[in-house]
């Protein structure tokens, strides 16, 4: 486990490319503080997603970094992982909790609106996602992610997950609403970058901006 102790701010989570390999996406978390990582299934047939799981979930976790597989719970059992990530409605959502039964996590994508967001968290995921894998290619986080981000973190207490943009320096913006955490993808495995660097970067933004969550009442 990670013996240092979690920053009292936003924290980074990994969301990992369709082309990034195993040990690419390990090595960027040396580059310093990483809540969790999410594994897409993307276009994986079965056997092969499972088996990119079981390549980076166990070196992951060493690390004290939580690691959570997208849509399949089998996969996801099988491999060790802490918990899915379910990008269906309420319905899948409050199924998956359901079956979970507290022994694993389970993240949801929270939606396009403020009501699928509260009936998505009426189901009380351990978290909920606001953005879409893959959809991170401008600079800036879209303003509707934003929006909702800031809305969920002054309202509800379940911890929320808002996706930046392809520019490091656009978590300091997912920071500013409130958010618990920012997920990024692209900006870390931009080519020529170094993602050690890259998620370096990112924590040092985050130290220098983030607004301080209060602890205690």
């Amino acid at each position: 486990m990670n013996a240092t102790p979690e920053p009292d701010r936003c924290r980074l989570v990994i969301i990992a490319p369709a082309e990034i390999g195993g040990t690419t996406l390990v090595q960027a978390c040396e580059g310093g503080d990483v809540a969790s990582v999410v594994l897409p299934r993307w276009d994986r047939q079965t056997e092969a997603f499972q088996a990119f799981c079981e390549e980076v979930a166990p070196a992951l976790q060493s690390r004290g970094i939580a690691v959570l597989v997208e849509g399949d719970s089998r996969v996801a059992g099988r491999v060790g992982a802490d918990g899915i990530h379910v990008e269906g409605p309420a319905g899948e959502v409050a199924e998956a909790v359901a079956r979970a039964q507290g022994r694993s996590m389970v993240g949801a994508n929270g939606g396009r609106t403020r009501h699928e967001a509260l009936e998505i968290g009426e189901a009380r995921p351990d978290y909920v996602f606001f953005g879409r894998f893959g959809y991170d290619r401008e600079p800036e986080p879209h303003p509707r992610n934003l929006s909702l981000g800031q809305w969920w973190a002054e309202m509800v207490e379940l911890p929320c997950i808002v996706q930046a943009g392809s520019a490091l320096s656009s978590v300091a913006a997912v920071a500013a609403t409130g958010a618990d955490f920012v997920a990024v993808s692209a900006a870390l495995f931009d080519a020529g970058a170094d993602p050690r660097e890259a998620v370096a970067r990112i924590n040092r933004l985050l130290d220098d901006e983030a607004p301080r969550f209060r602890n205690g009442p």
